[in-house]
């Protein structure tokens, strides 16, 4: 069993939707977390994660903090589900760096647009360009980051655009990419947001 530590409305919200896409086993442990926007909330002494933040996940005795190495973790248990490239795939390679680029390029540069840091930073505005750039190069060959495929890069990043929608331009290729991207478990994920004490059978 897969016990997610998780506070409504906040990053680990998608992570119950990737638990429902992959069928898993789990457990919703609700914690308590600080909300900076509102200054609200505080850290839960039951929290394992070492920042009192969501998500975090524990399974057969390991702890895992933050979405990409969640996401990265359970996509390779529950590898028959096709949502990441094994090793040995000629995949593997792109998927990994997609994975990398959202938590070293994608993030900063979302949350640059939303505190306003873009116009006082020429830097940032840079990487903020080649972030759209990327996404809109890679829209313009495929529907999917790796192509035909969806994976859990796509996952993220539709997730994170659909959070952040206001912080990139307006884009008709960016809006379906995230409703092709907007599947049913998501949609469940979103339902189950707010719920405590919920355990789902593996499918």
């Amino acid at each position: 069993m897969i016990t997610l530590y998780h506070a409504p409305q906040s990053r680990s919200t998608r992570i119950i939707g990737l638990l429902e896409e992959l069928g898993a086993p789990y457990t919703i442990r609700p914690v308590s977390i600080f909300r900076p926007m509102t200054g609200e909330g505080k850290g839960d002494p039951a929290n394992p994660h070492p920042d009192k933040r969501v998500p975090a996940i524990e399974h057969e005795g390991q702890m895992l903090a933050e979405s990409v190495a969640i996401t990265l973790y359970l996509c390779d248990l529950f590898a028959d589900k096709g949502l990441a490239p094994q090793p040995g795939d000629a995949q593997r390679g792109a998927y990994l760096t997609w994975m990398a680029w959202y938590a070293a390029e994608f993030e900063p540069a979302m949350f640059a647009a939303f505190t306003g840091e873009l116009d006082a930073s020429p830097l940032k505005q840079r990487s903020y360009d080649a972030v759209i750039h990327r996404i809109e190069s890679a829209l313009a060959k495929g529907p999917y980051m790796l192509g035909d495929t969806y994976s859990a890069a796509d996952f993220l990043i539709a997730s994170a655009l659909a959070f952040g929608r206001h912080a990139f331009p307006a884009s008709e290729a960016i809006d379906a990419y995230i409703e092709r991207c907007t599947r049913p478990a998501l949609v469940r994920g979103q339902s189950l947001d707010e719920a405590s004490g919920i355990q789902r059978a593996a499918a």
